[in-house]
């Protein structure tokens, strides 16, 4: 299956992105087309030239190969395991918002209640269920968007997945949001339960036991329909938005190629993209963020009843600071995955390209 994904990589759409343009100025001769991707070096046929060019170059790893899949899911590990730990006490304070509106009555006013009772010890609380849960959730969410991504493109066609990119975009992270929110809802479950049910438990090993003792595994699963719900929609705009972002901000605001680019040029704006895009994630995911909050306080309450019980004005309590904290992980989330590429020497894509058949077709003459 891996070889025919690999393959599949090869004659993607996406190939030529994934290395640098003086890569595909010449036909790289017959020795150059051995590659040491995944420590074994090995020779490549000629269609494989662009893989055989990205190692010429130095890339640790072949685009599509099993080794790039896997540093992608490390990627995601390293940026989402550690962004959403980073901002649990800003996460702690959206969901008291949310679930006690009379008590906590504004982001400001959270925090203070919140110091006076616990202390400053009190707002890390459901660090270890984040940093678990999320770094599960980011292995899927980033590995397997790239695996989508290749399987979808090759299925269309390459003139299709250029034409119709967003879409591929959309549903490449929306498949991979759906096994990433099952990596990621028994710790969802847990830190809400830590954060928002006074007196229940202090630490994830506390919790644990005395959630089985009480609802047994449907506690860690009760959610995952409304998490679905927040986070498929969530993924779709993260990754939707951010590669469409990127690729008017190279087309319209950086004053120059992206080629001509410093690395840091390209990471500054790759965390403009992201915070662009984290802005609209939060918006069109706040509503079921809402219902997974409260959901987890209420034992025995389904999706749709905390939703009536919200009404439509509850279902938007804290979304100020879920944008302050969404916009800022997401923006972040997209530095630190692009950062661990160029670090690992990973082929990185610049924005697609129109394909030379669909030129010729359409008649277009120029970089589009």
């Amino acid at each position: 299956m891996f070889k025919s994904l690999f393959e599949a990589a090869q004659n993607s759409t996406f190939k030529s992105p994934f290395t640098s343009a003086n890569c595909q100025a010449a036909t790289p001769s017959p020795s150059a087309y051995s590659s040491a991707s995944d420590g074994a070096a090995r020779q490549l046929s000629p269609n494989h030239n662009f893989a055989a060019a990205a190692a010429v170059q130095g890339d640790s790893c072949e685009f599509g190969s099993n080794h790039y899949f896997l540093l992608c899911g490390l990627g995601g590990i390293i940026s989402c395991g550690t962004t959403h730990t980073m901002v649990v006490p800003l996460d702690l304070v959206k969901c008291r918002l949310q679930v006690d509106p009379a008590k906590y009555k504004s982001v400001v006013n959270g925090f203070r209640v919140s110091l006076a009772e616990e202390g400053v010890r009190g707002l890390a609380k459901g660090w270890a269920p984040t940093f678990i849960g999320y770094s599960m959730q980011g292995l899927c969410k980033f590995g397997l968007y790239e695996v989508f991504k290749v399987i979808y493109s090759n299925a269309i066609g390459e003139e299709n997945a250029f034409l119709y990119r967003t879409g591929l975009y959309l549903a490449a992270s929306a498949s991979a949001e759906f096994f990433a929110d099952i990596a990621l809802a028994p710790m969802e479950a847990a830190k809400v339960k830590i954060q928002t049910t006074p007196g229940f438990a202090k630490t994830l090993r506390e919790a644990l036991p005395k959630m089985t003792a009480q609802e047994g595994i449907s506690a860690f699963y009760k959610g995952l329909v409304p998490l679905w719900m927040r986070q498929i929609p969530y993924t779709m705009m993260k990754f939707a938005c951010f590669e469409r972002t990127l690729e008017l901000l190279y087309k319209y605001v950086v004053p120059k190629p992206r080629a001509d680019c410093t690395k840091g040029e390209q990471l500054i704006v790759t965390f403009a993209a992201g915070y662009i895009a984290g802005v609209f994630c939060a918006i069109v995911s706040h509503p079921a963020d809402t219902v997974v909050s409260k959901l987890n306080q209420a034992k025995g309450a389904s999706a749709l009843d905390i939703a009536k019980q919200l009404g439509w004005v509850g279902l938007w309590g804290g979304l100020m600071p879920r944008i302050v904290m969404i916009g800022t992980l997401t923006a972040a989330q997209w530095f630190i995955y692009d950062a661990v590429k160029v670090f690992l020497r990973m082929p990185r894509p610049p924005p697609p390209e129109m394909p030379e058949s669909l030129k010729k077709k359409l008649g277009v003459t120029g970089q589009q």
